[in-house]
């Protein structure tokens, strides 16, 4: 069992470089824990960083060497491109290529109906998707994210939808890449060039959604999403986000499966980004059944993980071997 809990970044109440994004969240992505969160539930259009669920949802149900035509509602598709023709044969992985690094609207389109035959059916998937994913402030009519009223998220759940996506190993392959030779697709998220543990995710822009951004980074085995909706300088201040968490946070080991808990074994180790002064704050409880079971692996009771008072996680205790 896992309670999230939300914060402020200690050091970035405010703004300091950087001028504040209109909404952010920063979350750790193992605990799903919200470091900092500003108007992160406020519905907003998110522009290209709709195709992180685009993609997801492309990786979860199609084969990625599967060749696909270029339709013609394809070609000439309004909005940043890969300047695909109808006729024209790619691999579903090329596609995604051209979705990720260039931001294809046309990539977009052809991977859409590929997967539903009609952008209505895609966008129905997508919705699916992310309803799944716990992203319920959220509705997406198309996989590229072009204006519509109809067509917004919330910061919060643009960092779930990335944090999952983010899962998939060949997510995290396209996203990080810089360069595609085959194609000789150069990725426009200059964050993989200029953030130290940047490993994507995808950039976005049109002018009724502003200066988008998902930024997932890695530093000392904490990896963190970085979500910036209508943000002017938007990599200056997903970096500023990121170099406050990282240097707030650690992530925490608070249980071992191997180490066990008080002579009992567990099913799951467990970790949490945590503050120096949040350390202090952590207290681990077992709560036995009376009379404790002495068969091996009957459970023996609980154990519960509180910071400040608050559960974190709770499991079974079991009976080790004799």
């Amino acid at each position: 069992m896992l309670c999230m809990l939300f914060a402020l970044l200690p050091n970035c109440k405010e703004a300091t470089a950087a001028t504040p994004s209109v909404a952010e969240c920063v979350v750790e992505a193992t605990s799903k824990r919200f470091l900092h969160e500003r108007n992160a539930e406020c519905n907003l259009p998110m522009a290209s960083t709709t195709k992180v669920l685009t993609a997801i949802v492309i990786l979860d149900d199609c084969d990625i060497t599967e060749s696909v035509t270029v339709p013609k509602e394809a070609e000439g598709t309004e909005g940043s491109s890969v300047y695909l023709r109808a006729g024209d044969v790619y691999t579903v992985e090329e596609l995604l290529y051209g979705l990720m690094l260039r931001s294809g609207n046309d990539c977009a389109v052809t991977l859409a109906l590929h997967h539903s035959g009609s952008i209505e059916a895609f966008a129905q998937a997508m919705n699916r998707k992310a309803e799944r994913l716990g992203a319920e402030h959220s509705r997406f009519v198309n996989p590229h994210g072009l204006p519509d009223k109809r067509h917004y998220t919330t910061a919060q759940d643009l960092a779930l939808i990335a944090e999952y996506a983010l899962q998939n190993e060949t997510f995290r392959e396209i996203v990080s890449c810089k360069f595609y030779e085959k194609r000789n697709w150069k990725n426009k998220n200059k964050m993989l060039w200029e953030y130290e543990g940047a490993i994507g995710v995808k950039t976005g822009f049109t002018l009724s959604a502003g200066r988008c951004l998902v930024t997932a980074a890695e530093r000392n085995g904490m990896r963190l999403v970085c979500v910036v909706l209508d943000s002017p300088q938007m990599f200056e201040r997903t970096a500023e986000l990121l170099d406050c968490a990282f240097s707030a946070y650690e992530l925490t080991q608070l249980c071992a499966k191997e180490a066990g808990c008080e002579g009992y074994s567990i099913e799951y180790s467990f970790s949490y980004p945590l503050t120096a002064e949040e350390k202090k704050q952590v207290e681990i409880k077992t709560e036995l059944l009376s009379p404790v079971p002495d068969s091996e692996g009957e459970i023996a009771g609980q154990m519960k993980i509180l910071l400040a008072n608050h559960l974190l996680f709770s499991q079974n205790l079991y009976i080790m071997k004799k």
